[in-house]
């Protein structure tokens, strides 16, 4: 028969490993977790970024109201690094002094609280390890989880990360609206500008041709034309009707013929006018239509322009009277009445179990190499 077990060096070596590597680091967080950590109190902040399209009369008239862009969920997510960044965290620091806060049970609690000699990337971190934040992308639905060392401070916490997201938010929106008053506004300058110098040089050209309409102008000219064309008609049949035994040496068959003459000179320097030779100072009628029509096509497009940009600068100052982005809260920052954290149990528990997997790693070692021999 075997001889009963008996407990040898490894063996009472093995249950002194365990002692050592399990149950002496479990005893002592139990120790340090219920005699010196200080309880914490937790406050939670549900909210999320709403967008809201308003349309403008502007809109509804001309479309020529531009929206802002971005979405929500673009938002939510500049907040969440935002709540995550040094920055929220040195102005929050500079309104509740978190370092006061979370440095006031150092002497006791060194291990859980904050060392108040720290800098602020050490503050940063440990406001990471003391905001728990929870972000949906889908939906863009925000909720965080702020400790400290009393309910009315987690409070304080939750509800100074709600400000500083509400005024990044409202920042982000008035940038933009400040952007699109300023792009439309600089174009509304330029179309006024452009249609200044359109009405300007259509006054310049009337004042210098001493023309208001020249299309009245050659309507007139055409008038005279024809009024030539029926004297020069006159004319003609008078002389034809004079009689040919009296038309040599008459006085009344040259004046006749001098009529003529002169009617026909006349028409021809009225024609002229509508060629391409032009008047005597070399420009024909045809090329001051040309340089009307271009003109005023010029000043017509100038004014259109303009009143495409009157009515988006209206739409985008209308759009900037409205907060269109905001930070609308589902659960209002709450105050704890009792402790939860730190999680003692939990923490003893994962001690113990991390002690044990090393442990149990470190014998099977152990033995694996003295089997070897």
């Amino acid at each position: 028969m075997a001889r009963p077990a008996q407990a040898r060096t490894r063996h009472w070596g093995l249950l002194l490993s365990f002692l050592l590597v399990v149950l002496a680091p479990a005893g002592a967080a139990s120790w340090y977790l219920y005699s010196r950590a200080a309880d914490q109190y937790a406050s939670t902040l549900g909210f999320t970024v709403r967008s809201e399209e308003l349309t403008s009369a502007a809109d509804l008239l001309g479309g020529l109201g531009a929206g802002l862009g971005g979405s929500g969920s673009d938002d939510s997510a500049i907040l969440y690094e935002f709540v995550r960044s040094q920055e929220i965290v040195r102005q929050i620091d500079a309104k509740l002094d978190l370092r006061r806060m979370w440095s006031r049970y150092h002497e006791t609690d060194p291990l859980l609280s904050f060392d108040p000699s720290g800098s602020i990337e050490d503050l940063t971190n440990y406001w990471r390890r003391m905001l728990n934040i929870s972000y949906d992308t889908g939906s863009g639905l925000m909720e965080l989880r702020a400790l400290a060392f009393s309910p009315e401070e987690a409070q304080a916490i939750a509800q100074a990360i709600y400000e500083e997201g509400s005024a990044t938010i409202n920042a982000l929106s008035t940038q933009a609206r400040e952007d699109a008053t300023r792009y439309a506004r600089a174009d509304l300058d330029q179309a006024l500008e452009r249609l200044k110098q359109a009405r300007e040089a259509l006054t310049a050209f009337r004042i210098q041709n001493q023309i208001v309409d020249p299309s009245a102008d050659i309507q007139g000219q055409m008038g005279l034309l024809n009024t030539l064309q029926a004297q020069l008609a006159t004319a003609l049949i008078d002389f034809d009707l004079l009689p040919e035994n009296v038309r040599a040496g008459d006085p009344r068959t040259e004046q006749a013929q001098r009529r003529i003459e002169v009617i026909r000179e006349r028409i021809a320097e009225e024609r002229q006018k509508f060629g391409t030779n032009g008047d005597a100072d070399g420009e024909s009628y045809a090329t001051t239509i040309a340089e009307f029509e271009r003109l005023s096509v010029d000043r017509e497009f100038a004014e259109r322009a303009y009143t495409a940009a009157l009515s988006a600068y209206d739409a985008a100052l209308a759009e900037a009277d409205r907060q269109n982005r905001y930070l609308a809260r589902y659960i209002r920052p709450t105050l704890a009445e009792k402790s939860k954290y730190p999680q003692r149990e939990l923490m003893i528990g994962i001690v113990a179990l991390f002690g044990f997997l090393i442990w149990a790693i470190g014998s099977l070692i152990f033995y694996s190499l003295r089997d070897r021999r």
